[in-house]
């Protein structure tokens, strides 16, 4: 691979794993909202949440880059507090990851929380474990498989974007140039080798990641019962 295909490389993983820690941070409470609420308002978020599942992404990241233009309130508010604007930029990318990713994360992690039974935390209550107590002890131990899902899910989804992250920060190199933007202007340029590198790149920590997420299920399945 060339040395502009280790870089767009780079800055693929970095923006996996920064956009995959806040929709961590983000989705774990709002799973657990969607797991104890059952209003109108929960049916409302839920189809904003899966508006990315449905929408073609250069839809989605045409509106992201008009509201992120500096022209708009945010894109201006932006610019005031950093002195960069947000269109064609890192931080562009990483947050119109976090909105395109977003229902990959929410999802699993949702299951995974209404398996939980209600009474082993009424239990701990009443045993006087505080609500952190009860988090750290108790909930955050059974969603680990969840949790592992739904890492694995908001990585490599983040990893093979290419509509948003084309609309919102173009094709620079070293900065906002990822891996499936460089593929896509290998093959534009008929430069076949170095497309069948990256793709073959992107195949393969895909299928690592999926190995890992049904290797360790299925050592917890069939991990025997202790005594």
């Amino acid at each position: 691979m060339t040395d502009g295909d280790w870089q767009a490389l780079g800055i693929t993983l970095r923006l996996a794993a920064t956009s995959t820690l806040l929709l961590l941070l983000i989705g774990l409470p709002l799973a657990a909202w969607r797991v104890r609420k059952q209003t109108r308002l929960r049916q409302v978020l839920d189809a904003v949440l899966a508006l990315p599942l449905v929408l073609p992404p250069t839809v989605l990241g045409f509106y992201l880059l008009v509201l992120f233009a500096p022209q708009t309130s945010l894109g201006s508010a932006w610019i005031w507090l950093t002195g960069h604007g947000l269109v064609f930029s890192f931080t562009g990318l990483v947050l119109g990851s976090v909105i395109y990713s977003l229902p990959f994360v929410v999802q699993p992690l949702t299951v995974a929380m209404r398996e939980i039974p209600p009474s082993l935390l009424e239990a701990a209550a009443s045993l006087g474990a505080s609500r952190w107590e009860r988090l750290w002890r108790v909930v955050l131990p059974l969603l680990r498989r969840g949790l592992l899902v739904a890492t694995t899910l908001g990585f490599a989804h983040t990893m093979g974007e290419f509509g948003v992250v084309l609309m919102l920060g173009g094709s620079i190199p070293g900065q906002t140039q990822v891996v499936s933007i460089a593929l896509f202007q290998h093959v534009e340029a008929m430069r076949y080798a170095e497309a069948h590198h990256l793709a073959a790149c992107l195949l393969g920590l895909s299928f690592l990641l999926l190995l890992l997420v049904y290797g360790l299920g299925d050592s917890r399945r069939t991990t025997p019962m202790r005594s």
